[in-house]
Protein backbone atom coordinates (compact mmCIF):
# COMPACT_ATOMS: atom_id res chain seq x y z
CA UNK A 1 0.00 0.00 0.00
CA UNK A 2 1.54 3.41 -0.79
CA UNK A 3 0.78 6.10 2.19
CA UNK A 4 0.92 9.49 1.35
CA UNK A 5 1.46 10.03 5.33
CA UNK A 6 4.99 8.79 4.86
CA UNK A 7 6.05 12.68 3.80
CA UNK A 8 3.78 14.24 6.26
CA UNK A 9 5.67 12.13 9.54
CA UNK A 10 7.90 15.49 10.99
CA UNK A 11 8.44 18.62 10.51
CA UNK A 12 11.17 18.36 8.35
CA UNK A 13 10.38 15.96 5.83
CA UNK A 14 6.94 18.15 5.55
CA UNK A 15 9.47 20.94 4.50
CA UNK A 16 11.22 19.55 2.15
CA UNK A 17 8.16 18.60 0.50
CA UNK A 18 6.20 21.49 0.05
CA UNK A 19 5.06 22.85 -2.85
CA UNK A 20 4.57 26.41 -2.20
CA UNK A 21 6.51 28.81 0.56
CA UNK A 22 5.63 32.50 1.04
CA UNK A 23 8.63 34.47 1.34
CA UNK A 24 8.90 38.65 2.63
CA UNK A 25 9.48 38.91 -1.14
CA UNK A 26 6.26 38.63 -1.98
CA UNK A 27 4.83 41.67 -0.33
CA UNK A 28 4.24 45.09 -1.05
CA UNK A 29 2.77 47.08 1.98
CA UNK A 30 0.12 49.70 1.95
CA UNK A 31 0.42 52.88 3.40
CA UNK A 32 -2.11 55.83 4.03
CA UNK A 33 -0.48 59.20 3.78
CA UNK A 34 -2.89 62.20 5.44
CA UNK A 35 -2.36 65.72 4.30
CA UNK A 36 -1.42 67.61 7.14
CA UNK A 37 0.45 67.68 10.46
CA UNK A 38 0.89 65.12 13.92
CA UNK A 39 -1.38 62.83 12.30
CA UNK A 40 -0.57 58.79 13.49
CA UNK A 41 -4.61 57.79 13.46
CA UNK A 42 -5.58 53.75 14.16
CA UNK A 43 -8.59 52.82 11.47
CA UNK A 44 -10.80 51.42 13.46
CA UNK A 45 -11.71 49.09 11.40
CA UNK A 46 -8.35 47.91 10.19
CA UNK A 47 -6.85 47.17 13.47
CA UNK A 48 -2.99 48.16 13.22
CA UNK A 49 -2.79 49.91 10.29
CA UNK A 50 -2.82 54.04 10.43
CA UNK A 51 -2.82 57.03 8.45
CA UNK A 52 0.10 59.30 9.00
CA UNK A 53 1.20 62.73 7.60
CA UNK A 54 4.66 62.60 6.32
CA UNK A 55 6.16 64.36 9.80
CA UNK A 56 4.91 60.81 11.45
CA UNK A 57 5.88 58.23 9.20
CA UNK A 58 9.53 57.97 9.85
CA UNK A 59 9.22 55.33 12.40
CA UNK A 60 6.89 53.09 10.16
CA UNK A 61 9.28 53.72 6.92
CA UNK A 62 12.13 52.39 9.28
CA UNK A 63 10.24 49.57 10.12
CA UNK A 64 9.32 48.35 6.62
CA UNK A 65 12.90 48.81 5.62
CA UNK A 66 14.21 46.68 9.00
CA UNK A 67 11.67 43.94 8.08
CA UNK A 68 13.45 43.90 4.78
CA UNK A 69 9.74 44.75 2.42
CA UNK A 70 10.91 45.37 -0.77
CA UNK A 71 7.93 47.99 -2.02
CA UNK A 72 5.14 50.28 -0.52
CA UNK A 73 2.00 51.09 -2.49
CA UNK A 74 1.74 54.72 -1.39
CA UNK A 75 -2.88 56.06 -1.20
CA UNK A 76 -3.11 59.66 -0.41
CA UNK A 77 -5.60 62.07 1.57
CA UNK A 78 -5.64 65.20 0.69
CA UNK A 79 -6.86 68.29 2.68
CA UNK A 80 -9.34 69.38 -0.48
CA UNK A 81 -11.13 67.62 -3.01
CA UNK A 82 -13.17 68.85 -5.93
CA UNK A 83 -15.35 67.30 -8.89
CA UNK A 84 -11.96 66.38 -11.05
CA UNK A 85 -9.62 65.44 -8.49
CA UNK A 86 -7.08 68.08 -9.58
CA UNK A 87 -5.07 67.07 -6.61
CA UNK A 88 -4.19 63.84 -7.80
CA UNK A 89 -1.50 65.85 -10.57
CA UNK A 90 -0.69 68.83 -7.98
CA UNK A 91 3.28 68.17 -8.13
CA UNK A 92 2.79 69.90 -4.56
CA UNK A 93 -0.01 67.17 -3.59
CA UNK A 94 0.36 64.89 -0.90
CA UNK A 95 1.31 61.98 -3.03
CA UNK A 96 4.00 64.08 -4.87
CA UNK A 97 5.24 65.00 -1.66
CA UNK A 98 5.42 61.69 0.28
CA UNK A 99 7.27 60.08 -2.78
CA UNK A 100 9.91 62.71 -2.42
CA UNK A 101 9.85 62.19 1.38
CA UNK A 102 10.69 58.38 0.72
CA UNK A 103 12.91 58.59 -1.80
CA UNK A 104 15.01 60.60 0.34
CA UNK A 105 15.20 58.76 3.84
CA UNK A 106 15.01 55.35 2.29
CA UNK A 107 16.31 55.37 -1.70
CA UNK A 108 16.22 51.90 -2.01
CA UNK A 109 12.54 50.96 -1.12
CA UNK A 110 10.60 50.63 -4.47
CA UNK A 111 8.23 53.54 -4.31
CA UNK A 112 4.21 52.41 -6.18
CA UNK A 113 1.68 54.84 -6.27
CA UNK A 114 -1.97 54.24 -6.56
CA UNK A 115 -3.10 55.57 -9.44
CA UNK A 116 -7.35 56.47 -9.29
CA UNK A 117 -9.27 59.88 -7.88
CA UNK A 118 -12.03 58.54 -5.35
CA UNK A 119 -9.81 59.54 -3.00
CA UNK A 120 -9.51 62.50 -4.12
CA UNK A 121 -12.91 63.39 -5.71
CA UNK A 122 -15.79 65.62 -4.16
CA UNK A 123 -18.57 62.98 -5.09
CA UNK A 124 -15.86 60.26 -4.27
CA UNK A 125 -16.30 58.34 -7.87
CA UNK A 126 -12.74 57.48 -9.60
CA UNK A 127 -13.14 59.87 -12.78
CA UNK A 128 -14.99 62.55 -14.45
CA UNK A 129 -18.83 62.56 -13.99
CA UNK A 130 -21.57 63.13 -16.46
CA UNK A 131 -25.34 62.42 -16.13
CA UNK A 132 -24.28 60.37 -12.86
CA UNK A 133 -21.95 57.46 -14.14
CA UNK A 134 -18.17 58.31 -14.85
CA UNK A 135 -17.53 59.00 -18.38
CA UNK A 136 -14.44 57.28 -18.83
CA UNK A 137 -12.89 59.12 -22.02
CA UNK A 138 -13.28 61.84 -20.26
CA UNK A 139 -11.07 60.68 -17.64
CA UNK A 140 -8.51 59.26 -19.87
CA UNK A 141 -6.54 62.34 -20.07
CA UNK A 142 -6.45 63.17 -15.96
CA UNK A 143 -5.09 60.25 -15.37
CA UNK A 144 -2.41 60.71 -18.51
CA UNK A 145 -1.37 63.96 -15.71
CA UNK A 146 -1.74 62.40 -12.68
CA UNK A 147 0.25 59.27 -13.54
CA UNK A 148 3.10 62.02 -15.20
CA UNK A 149 3.09 63.89 -12.30
CA UNK A 150 3.48 60.29 -9.88
CA UNK A 151 6.42 59.69 -12.02
CA UNK A 152 8.57 62.96 -11.83
CA UNK A 153 8.20 63.17 -8.40
CA UNK A 154 10.40 60.05 -8.41
CA UNK A 155 7.73 56.92 -8.44
CA UNK A 156 9.11 53.88 -9.30
CA UNK A 157 5.65 52.16 -10.35
CA UNK A 158 2.70 53.37 -10.71
CA UNK A 159 -0.72 51.23 -10.09
CA UNK A 160 -3.80 52.91 -11.91
CA UNK A 161 -6.77 50.82 -9.97
CA UNK A 162 -9.93 53.29 -11.55
CA UNK A 163 -11.14 50.25 -14.28
CA UNK A 164 -11.14 52.51 -16.62
CA UNK A 165 -11.57 51.33 -20.32
CA UNK A 166 -8.09 52.13 -22.27
CA UNK A 167 -6.45 53.20 -18.97
CA UNK A 168 -2.94 51.31 -19.68
CA UNK A 169 -2.58 52.21 -23.34
CA UNK A 170 -3.13 56.26 -22.02
CA UNK A 171 -0.63 55.18 -19.49
CA UNK A 172 2.02 53.51 -21.45
CA UNK A 173 2.01 56.41 -24.27
CA UNK A 174 1.98 59.10 -21.80
CA UNK A 175 4.94 57.62 -20.27
CA UNK A 176 6.81 56.67 -23.26
CA UNK A 177 6.08 60.70 -24.55
CA UNK A 178 7.74 61.91 -21.63
CA UNK A 179 10.73 59.54 -21.63
CA UNK A 180 9.76 57.19 -18.34
CA UNK A 181 9.99 53.93 -20.85
CA UNK A 182 11.78 52.30 -18.29
CA UNK A 183 8.44 53.11 -15.36
CA UNK A 184 6.59 49.50 -15.04
CA UNK A 185 2.46 49.68 -15.02
CA UNK A 186 1.04 47.12 -11.91
CA UNK A 187 -2.47 47.34 -13.75
CA UNK A 188 -5.49 46.81 -11.73
CA UNK A 189 -6.58 43.99 -14.54
CA UNK A 190 -9.65 43.03 -12.88
CA UNK A 191 -11.07 44.57 -9.80
CA UNK A 192 -14.28 43.55 -8.80
CA UNK A 193 -17.08 45.29 -7.46
CA UNK A 194 -17.17 44.00 -3.63
CA UNK A 195 -18.05 44.41 -0.78
CA UNK A 196 -15.00 43.35 1.06
CA UNK A 197 -13.66 47.01 0.36
CA UNK A 198 -15.24 48.60 3.31
CA UNK A 199 -12.82 49.48 5.51
CA UNK A 200 -10.78 50.76 3.02
CA UNK A 201 -13.07 53.54 2.35
CA UNK A 202 -13.29 54.61 6.00
CA UNK A 203 -9.55 54.63 5.89
CA UNK A 204 -8.98 56.45 2.74
CA UNK A 205 -12.13 58.93 2.68
CA UNK A 206 -13.62 57.36 -0.48
CA UNK A 207 -16.94 56.28 -0.03
CA UNK A 208 -18.98 57.79 -3.05
CA UNK A 209 -21.90 60.11 -2.31
CA UNK A 210 -24.24 58.50 -4.63
CA UNK A 211 -24.62 55.37 -6.42
CA UNK A 212 -22.19 52.77 -6.36
CA UNK A 213 -18.93 51.36 -8.89
CA UNK A 214 -20.65 48.64 -10.59
CA UNK A 215 -20.76 50.38 -13.97
CA UNK A 216 -16.64 50.62 -14.31
CA UNK A 217 -15.85 47.77 -11.71
CA UNK A 218 -16.54 44.48 -12.26
CA UNK A 219 -19.62 42.08 -11.10
CA UNK A 220 -18.29 39.43 -9.05
CA UNK A 221 -20.44 36.48 -10.82
CA UNK A 222 -18.24 37.14 -13.50
CA UNK A 223 -15.51 34.87 -14.63
CA UNK A 224 -14.57 34.42 -18.33
CA UNK A 225 -14.88 38.50 -18.25
CA UNK A 226 -11.81 38.79 -16.04
CA UNK A 227 -9.82 37.26 -18.92
CA UNK A 228 -10.96 39.82 -21.46
CA UNK A 229 -10.18 42.51 -19.15
CA UNK A 230 -6.35 40.69 -18.28
CA UNK A 231 -6.15 40.10 -21.96
CA UNK A 232 -6.92 43.95 -22.63
CA UNK A 233 -4.17 45.27 -19.99
CA UNK A 234 -1.48 42.97 -21.64
CA UNK A 235 -2.21 43.65 -24.86
CA UNK A 236 -2.16 47.35 -24.01
CA UNK A 237 1.60 47.16 -22.54
CA UNK A 238 0.57 46.13 -18.73
CA UNK A 239 4.03 44.75 -17.25
CA UNK A 240 2.15 42.92 -14.39
CA UNK A 241 -1.69 42.31 -13.80
CA UNK A 242 -2.92 42.38 -10.25
CA UNK A 243 -6.77 40.48 -9.54
CA UNK A 244 -8.45 42.45 -6.75
CA UNK A 245 -10.01 41.21 -4.19
CA UNK A 246 -7.93 38.07 -3.79
CA UNK A 247 -9.62 35.45 -1.03
CA UNK A 248 -12.42 35.41 -2.68
CA UNK A 249 -11.31 35.30 -6.02
CA UNK A 250 -8.85 32.61 -5.77
CA UNK A 251 -9.95 31.01 -9.30
CA UNK A 252 -9.53 34.39 -10.72
CA UNK A 253 -5.75 34.30 -9.56
CA UNK A 254 -5.19 30.75 -11.22
CA UNK A 255 -6.90 31.98 -14.40
CA UNK A 256 -4.42 34.76 -14.80
CA UNK A 257 -1.37 33.17 -13.89
CA UNK A 258 -2.82 30.56 -16.89
CA UNK A 259 -3.57 32.73 -19.34
CA UNK A 260 -0.55 35.30 -18.94
CA UNK A 261 3.66 35.02 -19.16
CA UNK A 262 3.73 38.18 -16.86
CA UNK A 263 3.67 38.06 -13.20
CA UNK A 264 0.46 38.12 -11.11
CA UNK A 265 -0.15 40.12 -8.86
CA UNK A 266 -3.14 40.17 -6.05
CA UNK A 267 -4.38 42.39 -3.23
CA UNK A 268 -5.34 41.23 0.06
CA UNK A 269 -8.11 43.46 1.09
CA UNK A 270 -9.14 45.58 3.67
CA UNK A 271 -12.35 43.66 4.43
CA UNK A 272 -10.02 40.26 4.22
CA UNK A 273 -7.80 42.01 6.58
CA UNK A 274 -10.23 43.35 9.09
CA UNK A 275 -12.91 39.71 9.31
CA UNK A 276 -9.24 37.58 10.50
CA UNK A 277 -8.27 40.73 12.85
CA UNK A 278 -11.71 40.75 13.86
CA UNK A 279 -11.87 37.00 15.21
CA UNK A 280 -9.13 36.69 16.07
CA UNK A 281 -9.45 39.72 18.81
CA UNK A 282 -12.72 37.73 20.09
CA UNK A 283 -10.42 34.62 20.10
CA UNK A 284 -12.45 32.61 17.59
CA UNK A 285 -9.31 31.64 15.72
CA UNK A 286 -5.52 31.58 15.90
CA UNK A 287 -5.05 34.71 14.35
CA UNK A 288 -1.44 34.34 13.12
CA UNK A 289 -2.44 30.42 11.34
CA UNK A 290 -5.43 32.00 9.64
CA UNK A 291 -3.27 34.80 8.12
CA UNK A 292 -0.62 32.90 7.07
CA UNK A 293 -2.89 30.13 5.18
CA UNK A 294 -5.19 32.56 3.67
CA UNK A 295 -2.37 34.18 2.12
CA UNK A 296 -0.48 31.12 1.37
CA UNK A 297 -3.63 30.54 -0.85
CA UNK A 298 -2.97 33.44 -2.40
CA UNK A 299 0.56 31.81 -3.60
CA UNK A 300 -0.65 28.95 -4.54
CA UNK A 301 -3.44 29.72 -6.62
CA UNK A 302 -0.62 31.93 -8.60
CA UNK A 303 0.21 34.78 -7.44
CA UNK A 304 3.59 36.02 -7.84
CA UNK A 305 2.85 39.08 -5.80
CA UNK A 306 0.55 39.97 -2.28
CA UNK A 307 -0.28 43.23 -2.12
CA UNK A 308 -1.21 42.98 1.62
CA UNK A 309 -1.59 44.81 5.14
CA UNK A 310 -0.36 41.76 6.85
CA UNK A 311 3.07 42.23 5.28
CA UNK A 312 4.62 43.45 8.34
CA UNK A 313 3.26 40.98 10.26
CA UNK A 314 4.37 37.95 7.64
CA UNK A 315 7.71 39.57 7.70
CA UNK A 316 8.32 38.80 11.29
CA UNK A 317 6.50 35.49 11.14
CA UNK A 318 8.60 34.71 8.19
CA UNK A 319 11.62 36.17 10.05
CA UNK A 320 11.53 34.16 13.00
CA UNK A 321 10.95 30.71 11.29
Amino acid sequence: MFRTRRLRATGNIRRLVRETKLSIDDFIYPLFIEEGKNISKEIVSMPGIKRYSLDKIDAELAEVVALNIPAVLLFGIPAKKDDSGTETWNDAGIIQKAIRHIKQKHPDLYVITDVCFCEYTSHGHCGIIHDNDVDNDATLPNIAKQVISHVKAGADMVAPSGMMDGTIETIREALDANGFYNTPIMAYAVKYSSAFYGPFRDAADSAPTFGDRRTYQMDPANRREAMIEASYDDIEGADILMVKPALSYLDIIRDTKENTEKPVACYNVSGEYAMIKAAAQNGWIDGERVMMESLLSMKRAGADIIISYFAKEVAKVLTKK
